[in-house]
């Protein structure tokens, strides 16, 4: 599933670096996703809507064995 996880996250990075940041897979485990927002995305205000609205969005349809997107 990690690697599902990961090819999802491909088709989100183009959009994320072109604002100068980036995101990382750290883990998945029983349905859950950690990723860590990097770059100007760790420090944006509005990252928690990134991750909410973007990316976790894009990754449980990608993946919908995966149920939450929590960012470390």
């Amino acid at each position: 599933m990690k690697e599902k996880v990961e090819a999802a996250l491909e088709k989100i990075r183009p959009s994320l670096r072109a604002d100068g940041g980036d995101v990382e897979l750290v883990d998945v485990q029983d349905g859950i996703a950690t990723v860590r927002l990097t770059g100007a995305c760790g420090s944006c205000p509005m990252s928690t809507m990134t991750l909410k609205m973007g990316v976790e969005r894009v990754i449980k349809q990608e993946v919908p064995e995966i149920k939450e997107l929590v960012a470390v």
